[in-house]
């Protein structure tokens, strides 16, 4: 099958600095048809600016999917925000590689991160105009936790996993 295939040449790893071009076009590419569904400054802050993203690699573990010829195609950022709770933030797929494995492998990284780093719980937020990232979500065992907040004049909606033990292999 294409789709398994594609995802099966797809590594994850760390992002560097030098990643930070790479990053902010996926970001500006997976987030372009949504830009007249968000508010200026809530799209701003979902495709970050160079100094934005910056500052995310410094405070965050950003991860990236490439393809075998080195090409960022997609990327996930995650954090422990305390002893139990980490927080998945600005994960953006290529619309090319969108539907083949990516996000779902990017989101398994993350998730393992943060399960080693002895979180029990994983929340991330996401806005009404991400209907398919909202079914994607909940496809991989997220639920509204029903927490919704101000994102810049837009409604943000608090999406929540509860992670298995150690011991029990994820979904």
């Amino acid at each position: 099958m294409a789709v398994s295939g594609q995802a099966r040449s797809i590594s994850i790893r760390n992002a560097t600095t030098n990643d930070a071009p790479e990053i902010l076009a996926c970001l500006h590419a997976a987030f372009a048809p949504y830009r007249d569904s968000y508010s200026r400054a809530a799209y701003l802050d979902t495709v970050l600016t160079p100094d934005t993203l910056q500052r995310r690699l410094a405070c965050m573990q950003v991860l990236v999917a490439q393809t075998s010829s080195g090409q960022i195609v997609g990327s996930i950022a995650c954090q422990a925000i305390n002893q139990k709770e980490g927080h998945i933030r600005g994960m953006a797929v290529l619309p090319t590689c969108q539907g083949t494995g990516v996000a779902a492998k990017l989101l398994a990284h993350a998730e393992a991160e943060l399960r080693r780093q002895n979180c029990t719980c994983i929340t991330l937020d996401t806005t009404a105009p991400l209907e398919r990232a909202m079914r994607f979500y909940e496809k991989f065992g997220f639920h509204r936790s029903g927490k919704i907040t101000d994102f810049f004049g837009m409604p943000l909606f608090e999406f929540a996993k509860l992670l298995p033990s150690s011991g029990t292999p994820a979904e």
